[in-house]
This record gives C-alpha cells, sequence and structure tokens, in this order.
C-alpha cells in the first residue's frame, strides 16, 4: 500500500496515526471533510477497512527490517536504509491506523450531528474457520489473513464501544459470512491489480532446471511474450475481482465459502435503517448476527453457471483459473483436473488409466497446446515436469511466496512441498493421488443405498453427472472438503 509513497509523506502519516487526535490532525483528514461538506444523517459505510488496513503487511515490512538490520551489522547496509524501513514499519501498524480511523469516524459525525452509522463488515475469511482453504500463502491461514480477521473484529469492538457512547449516531455493523457476488458475467481481460494479465510462454526446450537456488521473480525479457492479455470467461465479484468459472463454482459448492448477493445486503441495511430487526447486527447481537449464504444466491448459481458455460463455447475459451480466489493449490488443482478431462474425458475413464499413460498424456498436452500451458504459467502457476528437475514457469511464480528475497534454496523437500502448495504436478506420483481421489468419489456414491431418497446426501450419482464428465469445480471443492478439511461448519 506504501509502495511509491515519498518517506516525507510516510514520516507526517506515522504523527497523524501515532500522535495525539488534535483538532488540526481531525481537520486535515479526508474523512472529516467529507462528512461535513454533505452532514449526513445517515452515513452507510461499505469501504472495506480492515482489508486496506491489513494487507499493507505488516509481517513483509518486519522481515526486511529485520533484514536490514543483519545487514548493517555486518556492515553491508547504511543507517538511512533501516531508518527509512524503520519509518515504513511504523506507518503499516494495524491498531493505531484503526483507531485513529475510529477515533476520526465518531468526532466527525458528531460535529454533523449524524443520527446513524451502519457499517458493511468483514469476518476476514468468508464465513469459514482458520481451516480456511482460499489464502496465497504456504501457511494455512495465512498471517496477513488473519490480520485482516483480527482487525475486523477490532473494528468491531470498536463500533460495539461506539454504539454505547451517547451522542454518538445509531451505531450497527452488518457482516456477511460469505463471498459476496456478483456484478457481471462477461468475457474479456482478465485484471490483476487493475492491469491486464500479460500472456507469457515457456517454450519446453527453454524450461528452467531445478538446481543451486529458484527465482521467484524473473525479468520479463527472459521470456517470450504473446503480446496479448489474458481473456476469459469471468465473474466480476466486486472487491474480490474477477473469478473464472471453475473458481466459481468451486466457491458456490456445498461446504465451501459460498455466497451472498449485494441485493440481499442492501435491503437488510435498509431495514435495519428503517427501524426493522433483521437479526443481523452485529452490533445488537455479536454471536448470532450473521448473514449466512442464502436460498437466492444458491438458486441463482446454476443461472450464473450456464451463462458462464454458454460464454466459453461461443468465444472458444475454457474458464478454469485466474489465481485470483487463491490459493495458488486450488490453481493447482483446477488445471491438472482440467488436463485430466483433455486427456480421459471422464472420472470413470480416467480411475481406470495407468498413472504413468496419465502422466504421458498430461505432458503430451502440456507440449503441444502452448495457449493452455500459457495460461497457466501467466497466473504465476508453474508446471512440473514428469522428471522432478524441470519447471516451465513465467517470470512471476506463485509458489513459493516473495519474503523479501528473490532467490530461495531448492531441495528435493521444498519441491515436493511446492508441488503440492501450487505447482502443476506432472510426476507419476501425483497422477497416483489422482486416481485414487477419482476411486475414492467413485466408492462414495456406491455407498449411497439406491433405495434412500432423501435429502441427506449432496454429492450423489447425479452430482458427479454420473462419472461421464470431469467437473473441475466439484472436484477441488470436493478435495478442499475431504483432503483439505476445509468445509465450513456453520451457515
Amino acid at each position: 500500500v506504501l509502495a511509491g509513497v515519498s518517506f516525507v509523506l510516510i514520516v507526517i502519516l506515522i504523527a497523524i496515526i501515532i500522535g495525539e487526535l488534535t483538532d488540526e490532525v481531525l481537520k486535515q483528514s479526508a474523512l472529516y471533510k467529507l462528512l461535513n461538506r454533505f452532514a449526513p444523517e445517515i452515513v452507510i459505510d461499505c469501504i472495506n477497512t480492515a482489508t486496506a488496513i491489513a494487507y499493507q503487511d505488516i509481517f513483509t515490512i518486519s522481515n526486511e527490517v529485520l533484514h536490514a538490520i543483519d545487514r548493517l551489522k555486518n556492515e553491508e547496509a547504511k543507517n538511512e536504509e533501516l531508518i527509512e524501513l524503520t519509518e515504513k514499519l511504523l506507518a503499516t501498524l494495524y491498531v493505531p491506523q484503526l483507531i485513529r480511523h475510529v477515533q476520526i469516524l465518531y468526532r466527525s459525525m458528531q460535529e454533523v450531528g449524524t443520527k446513524i452509522y451502519v457499517k458493511i463488515g468483514t469476518s476476514g475469511t468468508g464465513g469459514m474457520g482458520l481451516n480456511i482453504p482460499y489464502t496465497h500463502s504456504e501457511e494455512r491461514p495465512s498471517k496477513v489473513l488473519l490480520s485482516k480477521s483480527a482487525v475486523a473484529g477490532a473494528h468491531t469492538l470498536l463500533l460495539f464501544l461506539m454504539g454505547r457512547t451517547p451522542d454518538a449516531p445509531i451505531t450497527k455493523e452488518i457482516k456477511p459470512t460469505a463471498a459476496i457476488a456478483w456484478k457481471k458475467i462477461g468475457y474479456g481481460e482478465i485484471l490483476r491489480r487493475g492491469k491486464p494479465i500479460e500472456l507469457v510462454d515457456c517454450p519446453p526446450e527453454k524450461a528452467f532446471k531445478l538446481d543451486g537456488k529458484l527465482e521467484l521473480r524473473i525479468d520479463d525479457e527472459k521470456f517470450e511474450k504473446l503480446n496479448e492479455p489474458l481473456r476469459s470467461v469471468f465473474i466480476d465479484t466486486g472487491e474480490n475481482g474477477l473469478f473464472s468459472r471453475a473458481e466459481f463454482e468451486t466457491l458456490s459448492t456445498p461446504g465451501q465459502m459460498e455466497y451472498v448477493t449485494p441485493e440481499e445486503i442492501a435491503e437488510t441495511v435498509i431495514f435495519e435503517i428503517k427501524g426493522g430487526n433483521t437479526g443481523h447486527d452485529i452490533i445488537n447481537a455479536l454471536d448470532h448476527a450473521t448473514l449466512e449464504p442464502t436460498y437466492r444466491a444458491g438458486f441463482l448459481t446454476e443461472t450464473a453457471l450456464r451463462r458462464m458455460r454458454e460464454l466459453e463455447k461461443q468465444f472458444g475459451v475454457e474458464s478454469i483459473a485466474f489465481e485470483l480466489l487463491g490459493p495458488p493449490r486450488l490453481s493447482k488443482l483446477l488445471y491438472e483436473a482440467h488436463l485430466l478431462k483433455l486427456a480421459y474425458e471422464s472420472m470413470e475413464n480416467a480411475a481406470k488409466q495407468d498413472p504413468k499413460d496419465m502422466s504421458k498424456k498430461c505432458t503430451e498436452i502440456i507440449l503441444t497446446n502452448k495457449k493452455l500451458r500459457s495460461q497457466i504459467i501467466s497466473i504465476g502457476i508453474p508446471i512440473l515436469m514428469p522428471d522432478g528437475k524441470t519447471l516451465i514457469r513465467g517470470n512471476e511464480i506463485k509458489i513459493p511466496p516473495y519474503r523479501g528475497e528473490n532467490c530461495v534454496d531448492i531441495t528435493p523437500e521444498k519441491i515436493n512441498q511446492w508441488a503440492y502448495d501450487g505447482w502443476v504436478d506432472l510426476r507419476v506420483e501425483n497422477m497416483e493421488i489422482w486416481k485414487r481421489r477419482f476411486n475414492q468419489i467413485m466408492k462414495e456414491v456406491e455407498s449411497i443405498p439406491p433405495t434412500d431418497t432423501s435429502s441427506r446426501f449432496v454429492r450423489t450419482r447425479e452430482y458427479w453427472e454420473d462419472f461421464k464428465t470431469i467437473n473441475e469445480g466439484k472436484i477441488a471443492g470436493w478435495i478442499l472438503d475431504r483432503e483439505e478439511h476445509g468445509m465450513r461448519m456453520k451457515s
């Protein structure tokens, strides 16, 4: 967040968030000026404050400070470098920023006479627990993600206190515990951090050897630029970005994050403002106020997926993964399932194959399908070849994640871990895992009594389309449930 910000401004920011809240500091605030300009009686705050604060990533900055200290001890760095990094660290401290934000918010609304304040908050995990499988990190869950939840929780408690303050506005918080979707379904350029994902290619003959150190980021000049952006079918979920059809299908499978529509959130807010009691006001009932996945969203899921499939056929693409939902492991699983789908068409056919043949066929697809290969590596997912020593990759890889150092040591153990976390793995041993998965899924279905037509079972033969295809999203959802133990416990 602070990238590109001058250190003069950082010093000023430190003084604002750590110093005393004087009238001068208050009146210089953009939030104060906004509220004074319009003097609203009702404020509906949809800014995801916890994300804005926590994703400044105090952990990465802290590691940079520690590395600078070590370099300074070894006389490899100057005092100025450590000073600048320390100032940057101070400017990213979560709690002082959050406290100052709420202080300014309270004082500003008090001054202009705001009557009702409604915050659209977050749980940080879309309602899932510490076993959440959606995280852009080797850790599960990542420290940054837990920071988001921690900041969100701290924010709720500060708003809880504001709601108990006599001269404060009536304070409410609506906290969705599901993904929020959707804004738009379409076909076009896939954006990451506001910019199109540019396609690059790594021809097999130029594949990198896994020896010595692994560079996490490499200059673009070393790769073949295709001079075109990644284009595919997407569903726009607003703040969370663009998801592929398969990613959205994974997200919305039973037991995963699922979702709630923005219209339902808006209706809840309006009803609360009018004096209704929805039971979803966190400030009023911290323990029982979450807005769970809804019938409407579930009803509309197939509509969204059907439209995305139609667009896939129209534009001749397969919408598999953009690496915007996270984690890299999900993208890896989706593309591995897709490769097996291209190779064998159906689950029942793939389950009969020899893992060596599975590895060989998937490798042939990677070697001959330049478009698919470039899409995979362009989103940061490298491809580990069957020898376990050759890597087809793009200029940036998501796993291992960047931790302040661009090169990391390579060991067989690390290769196995990286392949598990976020590399498309074409090795025979991984194909053995996929064969075992397919057989386990089929065995689960066979264990359902034919006479049981109750609502007990979700993943039935019909759910798996009689094993006549390989549905990437459903299989990924099953893996995250069964293998990752990432199923949500509460609605």
